[in-house]
């Protein structure tokens, strides 16, 4: 038994998985409209938060935030659970898919996921798929996963093993969502984007001082901290924490530039939708941010895989950060007063 939803792929997988549950329902909203709803922009560098020993930093809000967001907002009822027995969680999972004829989101590991190449796998407790059937004869599972190039399936095992994951950073306890239904009628969208938009601002730098790990505040703590890796870890521990931080910019997710180039694609939409059209000219500014990570991604690389005669210093990483920081900082206040603008 399979559900009739046709594999799409898509930069993020959280973002991929909420668009395939909504298409099920009728509903079709493109990957940055998604993102840009639910506010899912973000950055945070918690030394306190270690995932394969080494400090978490994110570009993004935490996983499963987007699709409680994103439905709230549209009206769509839902449910989400975790299981301490591993029987229920998959005894529940049947129960939808053949059951009642819903297609589930399960959050996974990466690492055992059977069907990923070996050189994509690594202990990343966060992976969103979303599963749409099961053959009754073998029991495997059909899934759609963004990230593979069409329809896979996974064994009963392999399913069981990757939903109860342990390694990365949280122990996933069989976590899975769903919808249970949608209203008949979306809101309207204009009041919608305005209002995700100035919480997206308000997230980036509304933090004080103090809080120095979070929004635009974070992006300047990373700068200070990565000038002083070399000399307070020693080399090669600064070089594991750099590769640490090129893996969640350029691999895990789409990484620094490639959500704040989702985000660009978010405000070209918006632009069209709420025919703003200044919406277009803040779609440039933060897709050059965009362009200032990627720089940073290939400056830290090389520095990583020391090249011969290789010029660039830790100095020159956090030069880059402080000029990132500055510009989001002045960019979502920018946009944040120029959204306020229409309540007025």
């Amino acid at each position: 038994m399979e559900l009739n939803l046709t594999h799409q792929s898509a930069a993020h997988c959280e973002n991929g998985a909420i668009s395939t549950l909504l298409r099920y329902y009728g509903i079709h909203l493109s990957e940055p409209m998604i993102f840009g709803l639910a506010s899912g922009l973000f950055f945070t560098h918690m030394p306190f938060v270690k995932m394969s020993g080494m400090p978490v930093t994110a570009f993004r809000t935490f996983p499963g935030v987007l699709f409680n967001r994103i439905t709230k907002m549209l009206g769509i009822k839902t449910a989400t659970r975790r299981y301490f027995s591993k029987l229920h969680a998959m005894r529940d999972l049947d129960r939808l898919i053949l059951e009642k004829n819903t297609p589930v989101g399960c959050v996974v590991g990466m690492y055992y996921l059977p069907y990923m190449p070996i050189e994509y796998r690594f202990h990343f407790n966060g992976h969103n798929i979303c599963v749409i059937g099961r053959d009754e004869t073998t029991g495997d599972y059909t899934v759609l996963d963004s990230n593979a190039t069409q329809k896979v399936t996974i064994g009963a095992r392999d399913l069981l093993r990757v939903r109860f994951a342990k390694g990365g950073t949280y122990p996933l306890m069989g976590q899975m969502y769903w919808i249970n239904s949608v209203p008949e009628k979306l809101p309207d969208m204009k009041p919608l984007i305005l209002k995700s938009i100035k919480k997206t601002c308000r997230n980036m730098t509304s933090q004080p001082k103090f809080i120095k790990f979070a929004g635009t505040n974070g992006i300047i703590y990373l700068s200070q901290r990565i000038r002083t890796w070399e000399k307070t870890m020693g080399k090669r521990r600064a070089q594991l924490n750099l590769a640490q931080i090129i893996r969640m910019l350029e691999e895990i997710g789409t990484g620094g530039a490639g959500f704040r180039f989702i985000y660009g694609a978010f405000l070209q939409e918006a632009s069209e939708i709420t025919g703003i059209r200044r919406f277009n000219d803040y779609s440039k500014r933060i897709t050059e941010i965009g362009d200032l990570w990627r720089d940073f991604a290939y400056k830290a690389s090389r520095i990583f895989k020391k090249r011969e005669g290789e010029k660039y210093t830790y100095d020159d990483l956090g030069d880059v950060l402080q000029k990132i920081g500055e510009m989001e900082r002045e960019f979502f206040l920018d946009l944040e007063k120029y959204v306020d603008s229409f309540e007025k």
